[in-house]
């Protein structure tokens, strides 16, 4: 259940004696607490919806390595990735598992992480920030800039790239990830209150998230839509 980007690896072989007790330490207390039942029951009620959408889309891996993260430092998170082979790799922290409520609120944001690998956001991110940093790069070193301005500007051009649809990217992966949710017997109008005690982006312009309001809206809407479409 630790993290790791193979699933054939030991991450906790790599810790330090000191390192390798606080993750176990923090892997104890989340079983005794009674959040890794609560996790692994909306894993395995979502995953027989995930492969499904995931084989439906076609051109996609579709066996997820769904682990935690038992760094006891790492802040209330969930992440998608691709390992070496294009793997899906999603990483839920202890502390996220924690702070969930309840299996609804577990399963959106399982749904929004899953929605980024089905909607194809990691690719064309992974691209999108490479091309801005070249051109940022390029850019500046047309105009005689040094290193320290050249990487700079190489910074600068990939955040360009990736404000430029990564709110877009968010709300489809909610809007997604809810129907997912939905489809497996959870409620994600219920589970979108995560939204309400999550802290809003500090800077908007600069955030690469929309505002809390607007992913807990978008969440409704689909859902209304998706039930009256089914007569629900």
């Amino acid at each position: 259940m630790l993290a790791a980007c193979s699933p054939t690896q030991d991450p906790v072989a790599k810790l330090s004696p000191k390192e390798r007790a606080k993750a176990l330490a923090e892997m104890e207390g989340l079983e005794k607490s009674g959040v890794l039942k609560r996790f692994d029951l909306v894993v395995r009620s979502m995953l027989p919806v995930i492969e499904r959408e995931c084989r439906a889309r076609g051109g996609l891996k579709c066996r997820f390595a769904i682990v935690v993260d038992a760094n006891p430092k790492a802040p209330p998170n969930a992440f998608m990735s691709l390992d070496r082979a294009d793997r899906p790799v999603i990483v839920f922290t202890g502390s996220l598992l924690k702070d969930t409520r309840n299996e609804d609120e577990l399963a959106l944001v399982l749904g929004h992480e899953v929605a980024h690998h089905l909607l194809g956001h990691v690719p064309v991110t992974r691209e999108s920030v490479w091309e801005g940093a070249l051109l940022g790069g390029m850019e500046a070193a047309t105009r005689g800039g040094g290193e320290k301005e050249i990487h700079a500007a190489e910074q600068r051009g990939a955040l360009k790239a990736v404000l430029g649809f990564s709110k877009k990217f968010e709300i489809e992966a909610d809007q997604l990830g809810a129907i997912l949710a939905l489809k497996a017997g959870f409620d994600p109008v219920r589970g979108a209150e995560y939204f309400v005690r999550m802290k809003n982006p500090r800077n908007r312009f600069l955030s690469t998230h929309p505002p809390n309001s607007a992913r807990r809206a978008a969440v409704r809407r689909v859902v209304a839509r998706y039930r009256k479409a089914a007569g629900g």
